[in-house]
C-alpha cells in the first residue's frame, strides 16, 4: 500500500508541472506580451536552477530530518504556486512561481523516488525508478491536456490553475496523513540488519 501511495503522490507532483505546461506560453503572449520562446527559456532556467538546488538540499536533509518531512516541505512549497499564477500582475511573478515550483519538484519528486527505493530494497530499485517516472511524466501529459481543454472553454485564468490548488492540497494531505517514514528501512539496510524489506513494508 505504501508503495502504491507513493506512486500516486508522485503522479500529483507531476500533475503540478503539467498544469502550467500548456498554459504559461499562452499566458506570456496574451497577458504579458512576451514571445513564447523567450518566456519558455526564462521559466525553464528559473525552474531548473531551483529544482537542482532543492534536489541537493533535499538529499542532504532527508538523512537528517527524515524523508517524510522533506516530502511535506515540498508540498508546502507547492501551495502558493497556482495562486501566484492566478493573480500574477507581471512576468516576474510567474518566474517567482516557477522558482517555488522547482523547489517543490526537487523536494517532493526526489523524496518519492528515495522512499520507494527504501521500501523496495536494493534488488528492485529499477522498478521503483521506472514506476516513479511513469507516474510522474504520465501525469504531466494528462494534466497538460486537461488544463488546455479547460483553458479553451473558460480562459487562461483562473480555472486551469484551480486544478493546481486541488492537487497541491491533495498531495499535502496524502503526504501528511497516509505516507509513513521510510528512513528506518534505509538505516537497517546500511547497517546490514535487513537485506531487503519484507512484504509488509509494501502493503
Amino acid at each position: 500500500m505504501q508503495f502504491s501511495l507513493l506512486v500516486g503522490v508522485n503522479a500529483l507532483v507531476g500533475g503540478m508541472v503539467g498544469i502550467e505546461r500548456s498554459i504559461l506560453p499562452l499566458l506570456a503572449e496574451r497577458d504579458f506580451h512576451i514571445a513564447a520562446r523567450a518566456a519558455a527559456l526564462s521559466f525553464l532556467i528559473a525552474f531548473g536552477l531551483s529544482k537542482a538546488a532543492a534536489n541537493y538540499l533535499g538529499g542532504r536533509l532527508s538523512d537528517r530530518l527524515g524523508r517524510k518531512r522533506v516530502l511535506v516541505a515540498g508540498w508546502l512549497a507547492a501551495l502558493p504556486v497556482p495562486l501566484m499564477l492566478i493573480w500574477a500582475p507581471s512576468w516576474s511573478w510567474v518566474l517567482f512561481a516557477k522558482v517555488w515550483l522547482g523547489a517543490s519538484q526537487g523536494l517532493a519528486w526526489s523524496m518519492t523516488v528515495v522512499m520507494k527505493i527504501d521500501l523496495d530494497g536494493p534488488e528492485r530499485r529499477g522498478l521503483a525508478m521506472g514506476l516513479n517516472e511513469f507516474a510522474g511524466y504520465g501525469a504531466v501529459a494528462l494534466l497538460a491536456w486537461t488544463t488546455a481543454q479547460v483553458a479553451s472553454s473558460h480562459g487562461l485564468r483562473p480555472y486551469p490553475f484551480l486544478i493546481g490548488v486541488a492537487i497541491a492540497f491533495g498531495g499535502l494531505a496524502m503526504s501528511m496523513f497516509f505516507i509513513r517514514e521510510t528512513l528506518p528501512l534505509a538505516r537497517q539496510e546500511d547497517t546490514g540488519q535487513a537485506a531487503a524489506p519484507t512484504a509488509k513494508h509494501l502493503l
